[in-house]
């Protein structure tokens, strides 16, 4: 059974804009605090000198969603910040690298 993906409105440009956007915001909010920034670091495997270079690479972005995605306290906080539902976070995760991987449950 396929999980449906929320809907964003708009076409596929402004959603994909509006979505890297979010990310962006996503990775500022990381590291406006440094707790946060050496975690992401850490995980992630890259060195602060080398994240401008990073954000450039494909899926970075969505990697920052992930990131945020996959730690509840802190997904809930940068929703709480932007004003956003947790749930457009991951719409916007899946307009930058699609909705992955769904497999067919009997």
């Amino acid at each position: 059974m396929k999980k449906s993906q929320p809907r964003m409105r708009g076409s596929l440009r402004n959603r994909a804009e509006g979505a890297r956007e979010l990310a962006i915001a996503a990775l500022g909010f990381i590291a406006a605090e440094p707790d946060r920034l050496a975690r992401f670091l850490a995980l992630s495997g890259i060195g602060p000198e080398s994240i401008r270079a990073a954000a450039r690479a494909p899926g970075f972005l969505a990697g920052v969603l992930d990131h945020v995605a996959g730690d509840e306290s802190l997904l809930i906080a940068f929703a709480q910040e932007r004003g956003i539902a947790p749930q457009d976070l991951m719409a916007a995760r899946a307009a930058l690298a699609g909705p992955g991987w769904e497999r067919e449950v009997p």
